[in-house]
């Protein structure tokens, strides 16, 4: 009964990656909806994406997030070897409007991944408590990952001050190894 429903919805979801998807807009309405088409665009790649690293048998699709922000993949998550890290990468720079991919999927072998998924979920935890008492950083729109003891940032802040300032709470967190900033600073209107 699993095989076939994950028959089933990988069917779907490759029918969903074959249909082509054009946006009907008014020339009155693109300077308003361009960041609309954009996030638009964005979240098709992710899914297709998805799709794809669920379709890829070198790949455990569902141990792998994907993240798009204007056309640019970013993986994350833990795979058993460096073949599945190298193959996740391939899959996603062959998904047609991808322009670029950001693999920071690390190797972890299935014997020590409940370890490592335990003390992730603590420091994830932990960094986004420190995080909210932030006077500077509570308001903020700040995401919270851990992979291995390393720390990714990402969602909008308001200026380089707040980025740096989240990457220097998140860097003094007990267990934390590293942090990637993928923060974004908000345009200003």
């Amino acid at each position: 009964m699993k095989a076939i429903i994950f028959t089933t919805g990988l069917l779907l979801g490759m029918a969903l990656v074959a249909v082509p998807m054009t946006p009907v807009t008014t020339q009155a309405d693109q300077p308003d909806k361009s960041s609309a088409k954009e996030t638009m665009n964005d979240s098709w790649l992710t899914a297709k994406t998805k799709i794809a690293l669920f379709s890829d048998s070198r790949v455990k699709g569902r141990e792998v997030n994907v993240e798009t922000k204007d056309g640019l993949v970013m993986l994350r998550g833990k795979v058993d070897t460096d073949e599945a890290k190298k193959a996740a990468e391939e899959t996603a720079k062959g998904i047609d409007g991808v322009k670029s991919v950001k693999n920071e999927l690390q190797v972890v072998a299935p014997s020590k991944r409940e370890a490592v998924d335990d003390k992730d979920d603590a420091i994830t935890k932990r960094v986004k408590q420190h995080i909210e008492k932030d006077a500077r950083l509570k308001d903020a729109d700040i995401s919270v990952k851990s992979n291995d003891g390393v720390v990714s940032l990402s969602g909008e802040v308001p200026d380089l001050t707040t980025s740096a300032k989240a990457s220097w709470t998140a860097w003094k967190v007990p267990g934390v190894k590293s942090v990637k900033n993928d923060l974004s600073i908000k345009e200003k209107k």
